[in-house]
């Protein structure tokens, strides 16, 4: 693998090796936002029908996800997209529901792997052999392309959820802590759709009870 430090590391499309077989590259969406759930994929790409472009989503433009997002979705061997809920997320720790969400992508794969690749340095519990690859999501090209089918996963449903609730703006935020989500959350209190357990949506629930019982 080339050093870190060039300018645009080289991708590896791993679709099939000598001596693992099926490789999957697996990302995530969402772990920070203060609503909605934490999206995660998985991805065995087909070294024969390569795609260009691929790259952390977070370095995209949201046309560029879009268009790798459909592509993705027509080129490789196999894929899946799973997620792990909100109230998943406040009962089990943001940590441990996102391993749930990636082992969900993984055993989804209409197609068995015989190694996942994991961007980060955590490995969900499942019965494959794994590798965590810090930065995959930039130079891994099948863990690429998990950040990019979960990202806009993720963005669509908040878009989609943006309309039952148009006061918060997920659908511009995405859910994260910007001062206009906040302040959002001073005014009207958290819906069903925030994450209890973020110290954020906490505060703005115990002010708004200390309201309501005053």
């Amino acid at each position: 693998m080339p050093s870190r430090k060039s300018s645009k590391p080289e991708q590896i499309a791993l679709r099939f090796d000598a001596n693992e077989g099926l490789v999957a590259g697996v990302d995530e969406a969402g772990r920070g936002p203060l609503a909605g759930p934490v999206v995660a994929a998985a991805v065995i790409l087909d070294d024969l029908q390569r795609i260009k472009g691929l790259n952390d989503s977070k370095q995209l433009t949201a046309l560029q996800r879009d268009r790798l997002f459909d592509e993705i979705r027509a080129k490789a061997l196999a894929f899946c997209v799973a997620e792990a809920s909100v109230a998943e997320i406040d009962e089990l720790n943001i940590l441990h529901a996102t391993m749930l969400a990636m082992k969900r992508a993984v055993e989804g794969l209409r197609l068995p792997p015989h190694k996942v690749l994991v961007d980060g340095n955590r490995l969900p519990k499942i019965r494959i052999r794994a590798e965590a690859v810090i930065g995959g999501d930039a130079t891994v090209a099948s863990i690429s392309a998990a950040s990019i089918l979960a990202k806009v996963t993720r963005d669509r449903i908040c878009v989609e959820h943006e309309l039952r609730w148009p006061q918060y703006g997920f659908g511009t935020h995405k859910g994260y802590s910007t001062a206009a989500h906040l302040a959002a959350l001073d005014e009207h209190g958290p819906c069903e759709w925030h994450r209890r357990s973020f110290e954020p949506v906490r505060l703005a629930a115990a002010r708004w009870t200390c309201e309501v019982k005053g």
